[in-house]
């Protein structure tokens, strides 16, 4: 199988190499991933200056574009032939609820899926002292199920595994998105040339306790799986919406 890893903390985080490790033993692996790290870009293209892919090791590229850039650069510029699944991570810190909208890990699998290539989004849910390797252990048994299995109506997967022992964990939980409860704020601050700049701040790890959310999968100790779709209509309020514009102009 032929596995095209990427992520948002740059080629050299140790959630990567911790991938390229355990998958290496397998498959075939081609690592893609920005060459310094590039959270919270979301799913930006680069498409006003140009994109420069540099090979910093056998099989791994680094490139000045965004997560988004690489999955599409290592398809179009780099690979020989569409990889079997791509693997967007381990990164660091969770992508649960609303995170998943500013994330660069989650964006970098859903440009595979837009390629229509099955494609995983992992991250592990910690801040510091983070256990890659029990981490990527999981996301070799999650490969192993679906590998052969059908990725339904061009889904994607966000993955989120608690820092834990992969021994300790309560299994897998398929979820929902959550809602995580935010509180930054936007901190102003003066340079040595006394020009006004801010800072984006604050704590964001509150989330409405839910059961069947990814944020409760985790909280009990369980490997939270949540499909992601490309269509994002919200179909439920189209009834609503044509009422507001059943007039003619």
């Amino acid at each position: 199988m032929l596995i095209l890893l990427t992520n948002d903390d740059g080629v050299h985080s140790e959630g990567l190499l911790a991938l390229r490790e355990i998958f290496a033993k397998t498959d075939d692996v081609c690592v893609v991933a920005p060459e310094r790290e590039r959270t919270c870009v979301g799913h930006a293209i680069t498409l006003h200056k140009p994109l420069r892919i540099k090979k910093v090791a056998n099989n791994t590229y680094a490139s000045n574009g965004s997560p988004a850039d690489c999955v599409y650069l290592g398809i179009r510029a780099i690979l020989k032939k569409k990889p079997d699944i791509i693997i967007s991570g381990i990164n660091k810190g969770p992508n649960m609820g609303q995170d998943v909208n500013y994330s660069g890990t989650v964006a970098a699998a859903k440009e595979g899926a837009f390629l229509g290539i099955p494609s995983l989004a992992v991250s592990i849910c910690a801040r510091e002292k983070f256990l890659f390797n029990d981490a990527a252990l999981i996301t070799q048994r999650i490969i192993d199920i679906v590998k052969n299995k059908t990725f339904i109506d061009s889904t994607f997967l966000n993955v989120n595994i608690p820092n834990i022992s992969h021994k300790k964990l309560h299994g897998f939980m398929v979820t929902k998105l959550g809602k995580r409860i935010y509180n930054d704020e936007v901190f102003e601050r003066v340079d040595p040339r006394g020009v006004t700049y801010y800072w984006i701040g604050g704590n964001s790890e509150g989330y409405e306790h839910k059961l069947g959310t990814d944020f409760y999968a985790v909280e009990k100790g369980s490997v939270s799986i949540t499909p992601l779709g490309l269509d994002m209509t919200h179909t439920g309020s189209i009834k609503t919406y044509k009422t507001y514009f059943r007039r003619s102009l």
